[in-house]
């Protein structure tokens, strides 16, 4: 378990903890909060993902600053998922965020049980970068209604709130002044003032102005009653199998997006820190948290990344400092929900909307499409794909994976296959590149810069068989292996082709530099001894002597 290779606390570790512990709680109290407005969840479900999960995350992850609890990927990932099932607040909506939880939170638990931690690499930095500036920007405008004080951005919404408007106009402004004002003071401490809590300020300044203008009494929106109290783990509520079955592919991207967020975090923490950290023991208390969000009754969780560097910020040493995090969000449920029930809702948007404002990074975009055409259209597909799939936002993801795979296949059946000559460092280099003559009159040098497999052996096939049509002088041809790394049944069968047909057309098959595990496998398709052992080359230096100085055999 890896709390128990946690460092044995000193008073100075501790105090060094409760400092940084307690700075992050009282940041994450209303962005608990506000992440659960976001998801669609009743306000005291957030300040449920924020206990039990945070504990469960860091005493079974591996990365012991990691900050786990209610992230703004995740909770629209949530509210994604179930708006084509349910009403965002109901009970079934509880239960399906409840369901949605445990299944991603069994899907990371295995996957890092059975140390599959990799396959979140299936998500890719272009994936990535489309699916969060498009995520940015649905979570931006999603919030505009409840900055605003208005029902919705449909043309009726905008036209009932502008007859509002006209009717009261002290009214009808004041959840827009609300949402102005905390928007403006949260961009401003960022910017300004960056090493104070500027949500925990406008918390307290919303809080207090609600209290004195009477903002619910005026008609505005508040969190409202909240039920205090420790939660209770819950057992899930029955729901159809249809449900489940939308649930599934949902629960699998949401598992692979959040552990691929968390894992951004960790690797930061990790280099921060000078320290190890393993992907599958993450998974692990990734899968954990979530199962333990989901028997909490809330939603799913993930690690945070402005709480983790929070975390580092403020001196935390261990995880010491997530249990005194903890803390503070058990004391808000037993002693603040009075209090926290005055929060107006525009200030929870304005919340969820600051932090959004650094994911949106379109010169992201523009970068990956600079280095790379194909990656640049897989960023953009994914970003055009979650905007239009609105709400199943998972399905941009998908098509960002599937699109992945298929550029990476088409990448390795265009593999690059060069003629190769001696440069002057006594190596063999690509001869169009450098000019250079070939080893010798009668010999074609070929070098694969790829594995030979069943998407590449044609391509090596095709090259040869076409060079030696070319050139009717070649009668001796060489494969250099330096850089394939792996092989297998149909690269072997390849070679076995091209050594008949070559040797039907008089032309003697050579390899050289045969990397042990291709060696390996070449033996043991007994193709070492068909070909005869005299035709290897230890090395391309072997080979430039062996091809060079010698004629070709009779």
């Amino acid at each position: 378990m890896p709390f128990l290779r946690w460092p044995r606390p000193t008073l100075t570790s501790l105090r060094k903890d409760a400092w940084a512990g307690i700075s992050v709680g009282l940041v994450l109290i209303p962005q608990a909060v506000a992440y659960a407005q976001l998801a669609g969840m009743p306000a005291e479900t957030g300040l449920y993902a924020a206990l039990l999960p945070s504990i469960v995350g860091i005493l079974w992850g591996s990365s012991a600053l990691l900050a786990v609890g209610p992230v703004a990927l995740t909770s629209l990932l949530t509210f994604g998922s179930l708006s084509p099932l349910a009403s965002p607040g109901t009970a079934a909506w509880v239960g399906l965020a409840i369901w949605l939880s445990l299944y991603a939170g069994i899907i990371q638990f295995f996957l890092g049980a059975f140390r599959f931690g990799r396959i979140a690499n299936l998500v890719s930095q272009p994936v990535m970068v489309g699916f969060i500036n498009a995520a940015a920007i649905i979570i931006i405008v999603s919030q505009l209604p409840a900055l605003l004080g208005i029902a919705g951005l449909s043309p009726e919404s905008m036209a009932e709130a502008m007859r509002r408007l006209q009717a009261a106009p002290l009214q009808a402004s004041l959840p827009a002044a609300f949402g102005g004002a905390s928007l403006l003071l949260l961009i401003g401490a960022k910017r300004y003032f960056p090493s104070i809590p500027g949500v925990l300020i406008v918390t307290f300044l919303g809080i207090v102005a609600s209290m004195l203008f009477d903002y619910a009494g005026h008609g505005g929106d508040v969190v409202g009653a909240i039920e205090a109290g420790v939660p209770g783990l819950v057992f899930p509520p029955a729901i159809p199998l249809a449900s489940h079955q939308e649930l599934w592919p949902a629960a699998l991207v949401l598992a692979l997006i959040s552990f691929t967020e968390a894992m951004s975090s960790c690797r930061v923490l990790a280099r921060k820190r000078s320290e190890q950290w393993d992907e599958n023991q993450e998974l692990i208390g990734q899968g954990l948290a979530k199962v333990v969000s989901g028997a909490s009754g809330a939603f799913p969780v993930s690690g945070s990344f402005s709480r983790s560097a929070l975390n580092l910020y403020a001196g935390a040493t261990s995880g010491w400092a997530t249990l005194f995090t903890s803390l503070c969000v058990l004391f808000s449920l037993l002693f603040l929900t009075d209090l926290i029930r005055y929060l107006p809702k525009p200030v929870l948007a304005a919340m969820v909307m600051v932090p959004v404002f650094s994911l949106l990074d379109f010169s992201a975009i523009r970068r990956v499409l600079a280095i790379s055409r194909l990656d640049g259209v897989i960023a953009i597909v994914t970003f055009a794909v979650t905007l239009f799939s609105v709400p199943r936002l998972h399905w941009g993801v998908v098509a960002g994976v599937g699109l992945t795979m298929a550029a990476f296949l088409y990448r390795r059946t265009q593999p690059r296959i060069v003629e190769v000559g001696q440069h002057g460092d006594g190596t063999l280099r690509d001869r169009s590149r450098f000019d250079l003559a070939p080893l010798a009159p009668d010999v074609l040098a070929v070098r694969l810069d790829a594995a030979l497999n069943f998407l590449t052996s044609a391509a090596l096939e095709r090259f040869i068989n076409e060079q030696c049509r070319a050139n009717p002088k070649v009668r001796r041809a060489l494969v250099c292996c330096s850089g394939i790394n792996d092989i297998d049944v149909t690269g072997i069968d390849t070679l076995e082709l091209l050594r008949a047909n070559l040797s039907g057309a008089g032309i003697q098959l050579y390899l050289s530099a045969v990397k042990k595990q291709v060696w390996d496998m070449l033996e043991t398709a007994r193709f070492i001894d068909a070909l005869g052992r005299e035709y290897f080359f230890a090395t391309d230096a072997a080979a430039i002597s062996g091809l060079s100085n010698t004629p070709a055999r009779a």
